[in-house]
């Protein structure tokens, strides 16, 4: 028997923020720019969604895009995917005046509907393969592992 070489295909994302004032940070990606901010009963002067939201939005996307791209692998069509989410946050976490409390959601509820001329058998067999390939699904349920660096400019 002999061994077969296993292609690469590590994919390195990365994104850089500078704050910009109050709660206001400007982001970017490859060549993306975008601002997260908070709203003002946060401290924040809403010039974007804040880091929560965009959290839920990159579920939402990626959701989206890991159906229409597996429906294409497994031959199916789909005519429409919309999702809704909802995440439950205790602010007593992220402001520190419960220690008890974490401060990141409580819970993410994902609602998913799709329409088109498959079964609703080949739609469960498209949702199970989005389980378990979505990246930030991944991410978020089963964890990924953070290092963290600080350096204090002089």
């Amino acid at each position: 028997m002999t061994a077969t070489a296993v292609p690469t295909t590590l994919l390195e994302v990365t994104t850089q923020g500078s704050l910009v004032t109050g709660t206001e940070v400007t982001l970017t990606s490859r060549q993306f720019s975008y601002t997260i901010d908070e709203p003002p009963a946060l401290g924040g002067t809403d010039k974007g969604a804040n880091p929560v939201e965009h959290l839920l939005a990159a579920l939402a996307s990626c959701t989206v895009i890991s159906y229409q791209v597996w429906a294409d692998k497994l031959g199916l069509t789909v005519d429409t995917i919309d999702v809704d989410l909802r995440g439950d946050l205790d602010l007593a976490g992220f402001l520190g005046t419960d220690d008890s409390v974490r401060p990141g959601f409580q819970g993410i509820e994902l609602g998913i509907k799709v329409s088109g001329p498959e079964s609703e058998a080949e739609y469960r067999r498209l949702e199970q393969a989005v389980a378990a390939h979505c990246p930030v699904l991944d991410n978020l349920t089963n964890g990924v592992p953070v290092t963290t660096s600080l350096e204090v400019a002089a």
